[in-house]
């Protein structure tokens, strides 16, 4: 858990996950052969012989599953499930799991075993419910520092984060699955940590630093003593309780402390922890392309994008909604999964790794960018190497994984906005927006680890904030950009004409400002 595993563990951090799995996974006997379902035929005959004797279904059945098993039925020792099946797994599951701790240190060729440990993994499930509650306590540990006290991340925890808490713990959730089946399988555990939680477990590290190592012992000093053989106990420095810079420095409609605590699990806490500035927020500063423009293109670093808004319904209402669906391919995927949720809300991101700018022939943007659902399924897409049309800003809007605009319409093709196969497109009103999701990729972003099919979602945003990641320096250079420009565009209105206005009109026409520029140029024959 503090992450000491690196210089033991053959397969690292994969091997990590799956130690992890078989901790709070449980093996249910039910899914094995033994304990398989009995027809119905069999419960009919049993019900027949034992009419008499047996009243009740619930003991029909299990003695059904008795004699499906070959095992003798004897009634006066109570309940099937009371009768001896199997125990000696009881005794293999604890050698399981020392087994993988072995493969794991490429030590298991010392012994000789046979397979079943290895398949009995994949019939293992972590409970919905226990997994729910390990989620929200992954949350609330995600800022949690290795000499940071416990006692600050408890007071935080009133009945309205909890709530929150929960929410964002079933967006987590269902991108397992957890409809189709009644627990988390390790081949979607394995399949959607890496891609979309990578570091969903970071914050067990200082957190069993607390459990393990005092934070008051100094074991790099003992006092001397005058008998050289008596060892002291070691000094306890006094820790001020000084108040930390908050997470976050203000929350916005979006962004909050738990929105925040689930982006910790795919992007490292170090770039987002007391790192994050508002540039963008719609709500203050106006839903357009210029308040974008004048507030986050002078930010030199990587910045976030986050919107929210309600799923347009697949039959166009209003002329608004009609003017932005005749703007976008005819062929429309259908809508994309609503988990737990019931009121239509969705939220996209994207985390961009380049300064923002203005894109007139190619987009910008690098390997290292991301794009993500948060609710009503959590979900990450990677960049592609495919293709390298990461992020575009136009005056026809915000496209991340779409191509670039024509600049002139072509004959012959069609004039409909072009969207990737992964992508999130914001029209140049941002009112509304586009997910895209292609099952076949070929995008810029791969497509989904989890669901293999495709889907569009099509918004009203409610909410735009754009954050920049980065610390005091990034700010301070971009107070220092926008001080230059204001005095630039100061000058600029300042500029007075002189007493000579002639002269000054001459020297205007020389240098091309003001005059006939219609007349050709001179002939040099």
């Amino acid at each position: 858990m503090t992450e000491r595993y690196g210089t033991v563990l053959k397969r690292g951090r994969a091997d990590r996950n799956k130690l992890l799995f078989r901790s709070l996974a449980v093996f249910d006997r039910r899914m094995s052969s033994v304990y398989e379902k009995p027809s119905q035929e069999l419960i009919e005959s049993v019900r027949k012989e034992k009419s008499e004797k047996v009243d009740t279904s619930d003991a029909v059945l299990e003695e059904a599953r008795s004699q499906a098993a070959g095992e003798e039925l004897q009634s006066t020792r109570g309940f099937a499930v009371d009768q001896p099946a199997n125990d000696e797994e009881e005794e293999e599951d604890d050698d399981e799991l020392a087994l993988a701790a072995l493969d794991s240190l490429d030590a298991i060729e010392v012994f000789k075993y046979d397979q079943r440990a290895d398949t009995k993994i994949h019939h293992a499930q972590i409970p919905v419910d226990n997994f729910r509650r390990l989620i929200m306590l992954l949350l609330v540990i995600a800022p949690l520092d290795s000499q940071e006290s416990l006692s600050r991340h408890a007071e935080w925890l009133t009945p309205a984060r909890i709530e929150r808490l929960r929410q964002v713990a079933d967006s987590i959730l269902w991108s397992f699955a957890p409809e189709q089946n009644a627990g988390i399988f390790y081949h979607s555990f394995n399949k959607i940590i890496p891609a979309s939680l990578p570091h969903m477990f970071d914050g067990l590290n200082p957190l069993f630093e607390h459990f393990l190592f005092s934070k008051n012992i100094d074991l790099s000093k003992r006092k001397r003593s005058s008998n050289p053989g008596a060892l002291t106990s070691p000094t306890v420095p006094q820790m001020p309780d000084t108040p930390l810079e908050p997470l976050l420095p203000r929350e916005g409609d979006i962004l909050n402390l738990d929105t925040l605590c689930q982006l910790s699990f795919f992007i490292k806490g170090n770039k987002l922890f007391r790192r994050l500035r508002p540039l963008y927020l719609g709500g203050d500063a106006g839903f357009s392309l210029g308040s974008i423009e004048q507030k986050v293109f002078n930010w030199r670093a990587p910045s976030i994008l986050l919107v929210s808004g309600s799923r347009l319904s697949s039959t166009p209402e209003g002329t608004r909604e009609r003017s932005f669906a005749d703007t976008l391919p005819p062929q429309r995927f259908p809508n994309g999964a609503s988990g737990k949720s019931s009121n239509g809300k969705v939220t996209f991101g994207t985390y961009i790794d380049v300064p923002w700018k203005h894109t007139y022939k190619e987009a910008i943007g690098g390997s290292e960018m991301l794009l993500f659902q948060l609710s009503p399924l959590h979900e990450v897409f990677r960049a592609s190497t495919l293709s390298r049309d990461y992020l575009t800003f136009t005056k026809t809007g915000v496209g991340i994984g779409c191509p670039p605009p024509r600049a002139k319409a072509v004959s012959g093709l069609s004039s409909h906005t072009a969207l990737g196969s992964v992508s999130l497109m914001l029209d140049s009103s941002l009112e509304f927006g586009v997910f895209t999701h292609d099952s076949t990729g070929g995008g810029s972003f791969h497509p989904s680890q989890s669901r293999h099919s495709d889907w569009q979602d099509r918004f009203e945003i409610e909410s735009l904030e754009i954050w920049g990641c980065g610390g005091d320096e990034e700010a301070e250079r971009q107070r220092a950009a926008w001080a230059f420009e204001e005095r630039e565009a100061e000058a600029r209105r300042n500029i007075k004409m002189g007493k000579d206005v002639e002269a000054d009109r001459a020297l205007l026409e020389m240098a091309g400002l003001v005059g006939n520029h219609g007349a050709s140029g001179g002939s040099m024959g």
